[in-house]
């Protein structure tokens, strides 16, 4: 039932953008640095830790406001981390995050929206595990992958550069780092179950209890 949602203010939609835009910035800015720790390097970088957070900034905008303002933060937040990504971190990266993330959270809002019936927790934990899966892929085969392009048969550095978009390849273990980093969504995406509630039930008393059971 779509009763219980509430009419976002100007406000409500400015919070929610700002904080969807500061958590891909500063993504984009720590996904450069692998974590320098025992043999994480070659399988984590910094990025992996903020970015979860954006799916629980959309879960709680689609739970409280509904889809179509969710899809407006999702737009507002994906053009401005994109035009600040390209100065703060790289145009390759600010390109491949920006396609990753709208994809992404496009299928979060609507796999979400499908299950918001169900009990309180599902609907995120859900549509986040399928999302980032998804966000993973794009991500780190865009941003860091230097091969050969099947079917096109060309390199992919060679390839995005003629269009402008892009600089140099960076040499990293994309394929485990792109492993890393999806085992620690989905750990993030477990942890934030508990705050993602108690917010839920912060901003809309009841919300939690009146949930379906399965």
């Amino acid at each position: 039932m779509l009763q219980d949602r509430q009419t976002a203010t100007p406000r409500d939609i400015a919070i929610a953008s700002t904080a969807m835009m500061v958590i891909i910035v500063l993504s984009n800015i720590l996904v450069q640095y692998p974590i320098q720790f025992g043999n994480l390097e070659n399988h984590l970088t910094w990025g992996a830790v903020p970015y979860p957070f954006a799916f629980l900034v959309s879960d709680l905008t689609n739970r409280r406001f509904g889809p179509t303002r969710a899809r407006q933060v999702a737009y507002v937040g994906f053009a401005v981390a994109v035009a600040l990504s390209i100065y703060f971190a790289t145009p390759r990266i600010a390109i491949a995050s920006g396609t990753a993330f709208l994809a992404a959270q496009l299928l979060d809002i609507s796999i979400f929206t499908r299950m918001n019936q169900k009990v309180w927790w599902l609907p995120p934990f859900v549509s986040a595990t399928i999302s980032a899966a998804l966000d993973t892929l794009i991500f780190f085969s865009v941003a860091f992958y230097c091969g050969p392009l099947p079917i096109i048969g060309s390199d992919i550095s060679s390839l995005l550069g003629q269009i402008d978009i892009a600089d140099q390849c960076a040499n990293l273990p994309w394929t485990s780092l792109a492993l890393g980093d999806y085992l620690v969504k989905l750990l993030i995406n477990i942890l934030w179950l508990a705050p993602y509630g108690l917010i839920l039930a912060w901003l809309m008393p009841g919300a939690i209890t009146s949930r379906k059971t399965a």
